[in-house]
C-alpha cells in the first residue's frame, strides 16, 4: 500500500463529476447477472474484474464477500461503504407428480409479484428456463376461480420448458430439490431517466458505488483515511455484512434503497438519508455528517424511517462490530416487486458517497475503539430558539 500526503490539483471541497454513462453501463451488465443469495459466484466474479480493471485492490472471504481499498493519507480510523450483490429468488421445494416444480421465497417477497415471472432454473447439469404460474392459471379452465386463489407461495408452480409431464420426467433431465431459481429483471432504461427493473435492490447501489470510486480515481482527489467498498453476497436473508469488516473500521456507510410509498418520506429523487430501520436509530453523527454534507453541497435530499426494512448495517452491529452506521438510499417504488427508480437519484447519490470519501471522519476520537472518555463527542440538548414570525 502507498501513502501519499498530497495529490496535485485534488479539490476536495468540488462536487464530484460523475460518469452516469458509466453508472447506467455497470447497472445493466449487473442487471444482466443472475444473482439470487446463495447463487452470486458470477456476479462476484464480475465485481472483482471492474474492481481490477479500475486499478482498485481487492480480496474475497471464503464465500465471495469482497473488500476493496481506496487508499488514504491514514490508515485508521479507516470508513468502509457497502452494498450488496445478492437478490430475492427462489429455490425448488419438491418436483411434483403434473411435472412442475414446487418453489419457496429466498428473501422475503410477496407470491404477488412472482406470478407469472420468467426464471431460469439452475440444475447441477445445466440451467432450464420456466415460468411461475399460479395453480389455477387457465381462466378458460377454471373461471373466475383464478381471481380467488389465495397469494401465496404454495399456490405457485414453476412450468418448466422442458418435456415434463411427470416426477420422472422431472429427474431425468436433473432436476432437484434445493435448485436455485433465478427471476428476469426484465429491465427497461427510459430516456426521460426513469428505470424499470426487477433487482435494482441493490444493484443499483452497487452501481452506485463503482460510480462514486470512478470519480474519486478520475479527479485524484485525496482521502484522508483508508475507504474500503464492501460487496456482501446475503444481505436478503440477513447476513449481509456480518464477516467482511475487520476491526480497524470506525464507520460504515450502507449504499440501499429508499422505499417510495404512502406513510413514507423518500423520493425517486435525490438522496434519502434514513434515520433509523427495524433495528434501531443510526448514528447520529455520522447521519448528520452526511446530511450536512448534502446541504453544503447542495445535494437534493430527504430524511425518512423504515418501520419493516433492515440493511447491511444491522448485519454488522449484530454481529459485534463496534462501528458507527448510517444509511443512504435510492428511492425505489414497489420494493421487492416491479422496482423503479430515477437516474437523478444514482446521480446524487454517487455525488454524496464521493464527497464522504473525501472528508474527515465523523468523530476523529474513533481511532482509539475503547479508551478514555478525551474527546467523545456531545449531542445537541440546548433548548431551539423559536423562528421571528
Amino acid at each position: 500500500m502507498t501513502r501519499t500526503t498530497a495529490l496535485a490539483g485534488t479539490d476536495p471541497g468540488a462536487r464530484p463529476v460523475i460518469d452516469m454513462d458509466y453508472v447506467t453501463d455497470i447497472l445493466r451488465r449487473l442487471l444482466e447477472i443472475p444473482s439470487p443469495t446463495g447463487y452470486t459466484d458470477q456476479i462476484v466474479h464480475f465485481c472483482g474484474d471492474e474492481f481490477r480493471r479500475l486499478g482498485i485492490p481487492f480480496e474475497l472471504t471464503r464465500r465471495g464477500a469482497i473488500r476493496a481499498d481506496l487508499i488514504g493519507a491514514r490508515r485508521s480510523p479507516d470508513r468502509a461503504i457497502v452494498a450488496h450483490v445478492d437478490t430475492l429468488g427462489a429455490m425448488v421445494k419438491m418436483l411434483k407428480a403434473n411435472g412442475r416444480l414446487e418453489l419457496v421465497p429466498i428473501g422475503t417477497w410477496s407470491a404477488r409479484f412472482a406470478e407469472g415471472a420468467r426464471c431460469t432454473i439452475f440444475t447441477d447439469r445445466g440451467s432450464y428456463r420456466g415460468t411461475i404460474l399460479p395453480l389455477k392459471a387457465s381462466g378458460h379452465t377454471f373461471n373466475t376461480e383464478i381471481d380467488t386463489q389465495p397469494v401465496d407461495w404454495t399456490n405457485l408452480e414453476i412450468r418448466v420448458d422442458a418435456c415434463c409431464a411427470t416426477e420422472e420426467d422431472l429427474l431425468v433431465h436433473g432436476f432437484n430439490v434445493g435448485d436455485f431459481v433465478a427471476i428476469d429483471p426484465q429491465p427497461e432504461f427510459n430516456p426521460n431517466g426513469f428505470i424499470n427493473s426487477r433487482h435494482l435492490d441493490d444493484k443499483a447501489g452497487v452501481a452506485v458505488m463503482f460510480g462514486a470510486a470512478k470519480a474519486i480515481l478520475d479527479s485524484q482527489a485525496l482521502l484522508p483515511v483508508d475507504c474500503h467498498l464492501l460487496l456482501t453476497i446475503s444481505e436478503e436473508v440477513g447476513s449481509g455484512a456480518s464477516s467482511v469488516l475487520h476491526q480497524d473500521v470506525a464507520e460504515m456507510v450502507t449504499i440501499d434503497n429508499g422505499t417510495t410509498a404512502p406513510g413514507q418520506n423518500s423520493r425517486e429523487f435525490g438522496v434519502t438519508v434514513a434515520m433509523a430501520d427495524s433495528s434501531g436509530p443510526f448514528d447520529y453523527h455520522l447521519t448528520h455528517k452526511l446530511l450536512t454534507l448534502c446541504r453544503d453541497h447542495g445535494i437534493d435530499h430527504q430524511r425518512d424511517i423504515f418501520r419493516y426494512y433492515r440493511c447491511d448495517s444491522a448485519a454488522a452491529i449484530e454481529a459485534g462490530n463496534d462501528i458507527r452506521t448510517a444509511l443512504v438510499c435510492f428511492g425505489i417504488d414497489s420494493s421487492h416487486g416491479y422496482e423503479r427508480i430515477h437516474k437523478d437519484a444514482l446521480r446524487s447519490l454517487a455525488e454524496l458517497i464521493a464527497l464522504y470519501m473525501q472528508s474527515d471522519v465523523a468523530v476523529p476520537r474513533d481511532r482509539l475503539g475503547i479508551g478514555p472518555m478525551g474527546s467523545f463527542p456531545w449531542q445537541p440538548t440546548t433548548p431551539a430558539e423559536t423562528p421571528e414570525g
